[in-house]
């Protein structure tokens, strides 16, 4: 038996999957702030927060399967002034990146609710490009040859307009999941960006290419000045903020926090949503009228979310409320319908149409799904305690009340890393029946991670390479084949892999280690490229649901105490 086999097969024990769960409105709110994520970043960002810092996370939030869900900070800490800071509209090298979270409901009630949700922090992916990515002042030490960290810093581009592909600067603010768990969509705001990503890894994958009047062609890294220096394209911090993906995942649906420049830009009622195809890449574009005829404003779009293959849900929003001193008004979904709506990028002979009123006459109408205001405010929270920031949505498992199937939708709030002003990072959960859809079809998208058994954890401590990336393929059913692949280490270095099958991390050699109480260490070492790939056929025998957990350790001068540690990555048998 070789050494992967033997990994495998010695694996015991496991542990019990979470029970799900149910309501009709507001069932639960569950709050998470560690100090720090999983990242493994060690050090502080130019505001002085560490690098680890953990805040923001509800910029996006995907559903992955069961309890675990993906939270979104956005592009870092820039609520607060630093010495320095304002030509970079105080934003920071902070490293881009997602979080795994586990909610977990239940049908206990807690604070006048009928269900407790439970969230915890499982694992942090840092996200990078294996191509080279144009920087400004600060270079992201960990980057290294075929490596190259995201930051959110805005000094971070070069040469081409804001659709290039090759700027470092990144402001992630919405999340979706591929339907075969793989794979991670997300939008941003500077470009507006529609990238892929490797899910374990946290490697850029591809770019979805948006049309060029999409784009700007001054950059700056000082919002105002960006604004002023531009005729058409995205408006400065209002790029691509929400993302859905059809319950097919045929789709991503995505749209700008404000209309273009061109289309009447902050302010403006014509917003544009861009569907695209996630094999081809095929772009369309419609209307959606971000005017409100109660209040007579316009509002900007935080989120959009798939009832079904072509009706969606819309979050509009004012920026009123907690973290901003004031009393929120308006924090609304509405429901859309794409079907028949009129494409407008292909109108003018493919050239599209822009202007405000030649784009209202396409404009999708809209029906409210749901006032998360008055919701919140009939449970007891005051109008200056709903967070300012209410941006991700998306659903999770169906539950059952008092016999009745219900819905679930959980909602999210990014707190901008204040939580002494914005509050803590809440996650507020929903329940709602077929009868509360005003006709329309519930499909919840239809995730199959049956080919997924292995997600990142993060506690990574860099080396030579910067962080060395452990990753594993495989479903680990019996007779599967796989791989637990290590990259980015020390050539040619000892190394050990250590598994366990449960987790209590310990500080070790200046980072974490992960796979405490260690059930097995496996001394190895890595190839002249500084890699290590060790195929598997997993035994027959394991019983179903068994976890575990691996993370290597490599010898490395360059690493604060001589050790470099990979991410770790955590396994769960089918």
């Amino acid at each position: 038996m070789n050494r992967s086999h033997l990994l495998v097969a010695l694996l015991t024990g496991a542990v019990a999957s979470a029970p799900a769960v149910a309501g009709t409105d507001l069932i639960a709110i569950g709050s998470l702030s560690p100090a720090t994520d999983n990242s493994g970043l060690s050090g502080s960002l130019e505001s002085g927060l560490p690098r680890s810092v953990f805040g923001g996370i509800g910029s996006g939030l995907a559903w992955a399967g069961g309890n675990t869900f993906l939270a979104l900070p956005d592009r870092g800490p820039n609520a607060v002034s630093w010495v320095g800071g304002t030509p970079f509209d105080n934003t920071t090298s902070f490293l881009s990146r997602f979080h795994t979270v586990e909610l977990v409901l239940t049908q206990t009630p807690s604070g006048g609710l009928p269900f407790t949700l439970t969230p915890t922090l499982s694992g942090t992916t840092l996200l990078w490009s294996p191509g080279a990515l144009s920087f400004g002042a600060v270079t992201p030490p960990e980057n290294s040859a075929g490596k190259a960290y995201f930051s959110g810093r805005s000094d971070n581009f070069g040469l081409g307009d804001s659709l290039a592909d090759s700027h470092g600067r990144f402001d992630p603010e919405g999340i979706r999941v591929s339907n075969d768990g793989k794979y991670v969509y997300m939008s941003d705001e500077y470009g507006p960006y529609v990238y892929k990503f490797d899910r374990i890894t946290g490697e850029r994958l591809q770019t979805y290419t948006l049309p060029d009047y999409f784009a700007i062609a001054n950059l700056n890294s000082a919002g105002a000045t960006e604004i002023s220096g531009n005729t058409t394209g995205r408006v400065a911090n209002k790029g691509m903020e929400g993302l859905a993906i059809t319950p097919d995942g045929s789709l991503l649906v995505g749209f700008e926090q404000s209309p273009l420049i061109q289309d009447g830009g902050d302010g403006g009622r014509a917003n544009r949503l861009v569907t695209i195809d996630t094999t081809t890449g095929d772009v369309r574009q419609y209307v959606y009228d971000n005017f409100l005829s109660d209040t007579a404003k316009t509002y900007n779009s935080s989120e959009i979310l798939a009832l079904n293959n072509h009706e969606f849900l819309v979050l509009e929003r004012d920026g009123k409320g907690k973290g901003d001193g004031s009393n929120a008004v308006v924090k609304r979904i509405y429901k859309v319908d794409l079907d028949g709506a009129t494409d407008i990028g292909a109108l003018n002979g493919g050239l599209g149409i822009s202007g405000e009123a030649n784009l209202l006459a396409f404009a999708v109408s809209k029906t409210l799904f749901l006032d998360l205001k008055a919701n919140l405010g009939a449970h007891g929270i005051g109008a200056a305690d709903v967070p300012a920031k209410l941006e991700g949505m998306a659903f999770g498992q169906d539950i059952v009340i008092d016999g009745v199937p219900n819905h679930t939708l959980y909602v999210a709030n990014d707190n901008d890393f204040i939580p002494d002003v914005a509050g803590s990072n809440n996650v507020y959960v929903f329940a709602f029946t077929d009868a509360d859809l005003g006709g329309s079809t519930f499909e919840n998208q239809a995730l199959d991670a049956s080919g997924f058994a292995w997600s990142n954890v993060g506690s990574g401590l860099t080396g030579t390479s910067g962080f060395p990336v452990l990753s594993g393929t495989g479903t680990l059913g019996a007779g599967a084949a796989g791989s637990i692949d290590l990259t980015f280490a020390k050539p040619s270095a000892p190394a050990v892999l250590f598994l366990s099958v449960s987790s209590t991390p310990a500080a070790f050699k200046g980072g974490t280690l992960v796979t405490v109480p260690v059930a097995v260490a496996s001394s190895l070492a890595t190839d002249a490229n500084g890699s290590i790939v060790l195929p598997y056929h997993a035994p027959a025998g394991v019983p179903s649901a068994t976890t575990l957990y691996l993370q290597y350790a490599v010898q490395d001068a360059a690493a604060v105490q001589g050790v470099a540690l990979s991410n770790a990555v955590r396994a769960i048998t089918p």
